[in-house]
């Protein structure tokens, strides 16, 4: 990122595609984040309940608990997360286009570019400075 943010820092990336980890990974490092990562919500959810996050970038197809578990998790267990959250996909079914629908959180449709990650990532953190969105009250993870 151009325009590094040292008060954003901490950034959880939940992909279970090796490949795909491993470019956010190198990307966000270097942009001056620490990056963890988690093969799936379950991890994720272990690694929130241990350390502070800024910013999660969540896969909402991985295996043990998919992302639309783990926002759901977010809201209940850590709301301060909710609107630093990013999704992605590889495909966007009626469910899930629904689910990005009442979530109003930015999503990125796989594959994406390094460039589109990072404006996704200011645009965040534009957001989260203006403190815009808002979290759901309701359960989002029935289908």
């Amino acid at each position: 990122m151009e325009e590094r943010i040292a008060h954003w820092k901490r950034f959880l990336v939940v992909e279970d595609e090796p490949a795909i980890a491993e470019v956010c990974y190198r990307l966000l490092t270097k942009d001056g984040f620490e990056v963890d990562l988690a093969v799936n919500g379950r991890v994720a959810q272990e690694m929130l309940d241990q350390k502070e996050y800024d910013l999660c970038l969540i896969d909402i197809r991985t295996p043990v608990m998919n992302g639309k578990e783990l926002y759901q998790f977010i809201i209940e267990k850590h709301p301060r997360l909710i609107n630093g959250t990013i999704f992605t996909t590889g495909d966007i079914d009626v469910y899930t286009e629904r689910f990005l629908e009442l979530t109003q959180r930015p999503y990125l449709p796989k594959p994406f570019t390094p460039d589109e990650l990072r404006t996704k990532i200011k645009e965040t953190l534009d957001r989260m400075k203006q403190k815009v969105g808002k979290p759901l009250d309701t359960a989002i993870t029935g289908e």
